[in-house]
């Protein structure tokens, strides 16, 4: 029996520290010379009798072929035992969709008229049987072709769209200009628009029968039992990005609602669906088609790497093929300057502005002396890594007050030219300090926490121009607002996600634009601002290459630095 031979060496599962991809390593004298004549693109390794072989399913054959007649000592068992299971059963092929977009019409319930590009996006929703991710860039009417596509497919309703709350008020109102009311008997009523449900709270209660709920990430665990009980047939989720996280209790409801019997369509849409590493793509696409992507460990093994934080990283020799899985079976995904030729461009600048570096150096030292004081008597890991978040926040802050005043003259400056005006801001210390110093130009103000009826007010009279300056939280602003009126945006403050910058760009930069919009990075000399935009860019990358052919960026790539290490090192030398 061959468990009764001697082994001839060792078989297993390894990243290679050169290619970044994981790989088979074989050892052992007579195992290296037998799979080396079976594989020939095979290499050596580092040290003597060993040899790297590239996972492929022709390689696992090969290897299999050697492991029936000699036997191998296997390392990682579960590894090998799951790629045989695959290469030898492999999964059913997906039929790809179909690229070739036509310009679909939309069905008779739906009221208005789409641009060229959305009817094909149209197109494709039906091709895709409405399990599709629309990840047109921002601006480009995912809504409407949501809606355009509900009114067109048979037996769509009810629908589900889950969306931050921001976001809740624009679908009521697309649902109202967009889609006509279907009776009872399937007849179309042209004055009157479906029914909707706006769930607004928590508690468990039977909902009334209607075509469309609506309710936010943060109530949806709370209410998936009521929602199962409605007939759902289709779930829209808006920003999808929310769903990133598998373990996340909103994850874990739209997966549930998302496997009910009835549910025969599920969209996602997001102009960003990957907000920091590539990896948050999988679970997205395992609630829109689960199994195109294989689990989880599958999908990093395959196309990933783990960086020094843990977080799975998307290899760059990976990211193309990641993209082109995509766009075959799930995705669709257009620039505004592939289907909008009238859209202007949007210009980046990455602006130096001055810092006041005693205050700077005076509270980092401060940050510094709390966060030894706080190491000296954690309890744990957790403790000591919480100490470091709260420092490193800490910073953030205190960086933007002492670029504050620099901040506030550069804006003034900007103004003097009598264009309407977007500040963005982090902190909500920044964002009453920028009011006050700014109260002038009597600006308008969007700020997490206002009631819906306070925030429209403001983001209508900046659309009326009764004030000609906004200022925003980055996270309260940079969705459900279209404020194309402005073509100047500043960041007086970084955040810590590429995509965070992009939505609250394309904020200004959508349908609707008829000029340049010029973004300005305001960078704090002497801070740790440079690092940080280093950071974004070099997450910009991984998910401009995933999401689209070519890099879109504003920074030199080689500048970026990994914004933990540079934090930690300048508190533990005391910002010196």
């Amino acid at each position: 029996m061959k468990t009764s031979l001697e082994s001839i060496g060792t078989l297993e599962y390894v990243l290679d520290r050169y290619s970044k991809d994981w790989t088979w390593k074989v050892t052992g004298d007579r195992a290296v010379s037998m799979i080396s004549r079976l594989v020939p693109n095979a290499w050596y390794g580092e040290n003597a009798s060993e040899v790297i072989i590239p996972d492929t399913a022709e390689s696992v054959r090969h290897i299999k072929m050697m492991l029936d007649r000699y036997p191998l000592v296997i390392r990682s068992k579960s590894a090998w035992q799951r790629k045989l299971t695959r290469t030898l059963s492999p999964r059913p092929v997906l039929k790809p969709i179909s690229h070739k977009l036509k310009r679909a019409k939309a069905g008779q319930q739906f009221r208005g008229k789409l641009l060229n590009f959305q009817k094909e996006g149209l197109d494709f929703l039906l091709k895709s049987s409405g399990n599709a991710l629309l990840a047109d860039e921002m601006g480009l009417g995912k809504t409407v072709q949501t809606l355009a596509y509900a009114a067109t497919e048979k037996q769509s309703f009810p629908v589900l769209v889950v969306a931050p709350l921001v976001t809740l008020n624009n679908w009521e109102a697309e649902i109202a200009k967009f889609l006509k009311r279907k009776s009872r008997n399937g007849r179309i009523v042209d004055g009157d628009s479906p029914s909707v449900a706006m769930i607004r709270t928590g508690k468990r209660d039977a909902l009334p029968r209607s075509d469309i709920y609506l309710i936010n990430y943060e109530l949806l665990y709370k209410r998936r039992a009521d929602l199962a009980e409605t007939g759902l047939r289709m779930i829209v989720c808006d920003e999808v990005h929310n769903l990133r996280s598998k373990t996340t209790q909103k994850y874990k409801a739209v997966k549930e609602l998302a496997a009910l019997d009835s549910v025969k369509y599920r969209i996602g849409l997001s102009g960003t669906p990957i907000y920091n590493h590539g990896s948050e793509i999988w679970p997205i696409v395992n609630i829109i088609k689960p199994g195109l992507l294989g689990s989880f460990k599958e999908f990093c093994e395959y196309f990933c790497y783990v960086d020094t934080k843990g977080k799975a990283i998307v290899l760059e020799s990976k990211r193309a093929s990641l993209r082109n899985e995509l766009q075959k079976h799930v995705m669709l995904r257009r620039k505004k300057s592939d289907v909008l030729k009238e859209l202007k461009d949007k210009v980046r600048y990455k602006e130096m502005v001055a810092s006041n570096s005693d205050y700077y150096l005076e509270e980092l030292d401060k940050i510094w002396a709390k966060l030894t004081a706080e190491q000296k008597v954690a309890k744990d890991e957790f403790e000591r890594s919480a100490s470091y978040q709260r420092a490193i926040k800490s910073e953030r802050q205190v960086a933007g007050i002492a670029k504050l005043s620099h901040v506030i003259n550069f804006v003034k400056n900007i103004m003097e030219i009598e264009e309407s005006v977007v500040v963005f801001c982090h902190h909500k210390i920044i964002h009453k300090m920028l009011n006050d110093s700014l109260k002038e130009f009597s600006p308008v103000s969007i700020i997490g926490g206002q009631t819906d009826a306070v925030r429209n007010d403001q983001i209508s009279k900046f659309r009326r121009g009764d004030s000609k300056l906004m200022i925003a939280g980055i996270r309260a602003g940079n969705v459900g607002i279209n404020l194309t009126v402005a073509k100047y945006v500043i960041f007086a403050e970084l955040d810590w996600s590429p995509a965070v910058h992009r939505q609250a760009e394309d904020r200004l930069h959508r349908i609707g634009q008829k000029n340049t919009v010029f973004a300005y990075y305001l960078i704090g000399s002497g801070t740790l601002d440079d690092q940080v935009a280093g950071v974004l860019v070099d997450k910009s990358y991984e998910i401009d290459e995933i999401m689209d052919a070519t890099a879109d960026n504003f920074e030199n790539r080689n500048k970026s630095e990994f914004i933990l290490a540079q934090i930690q090192d300048r508190l533990k030398t005391g910002g010196r």
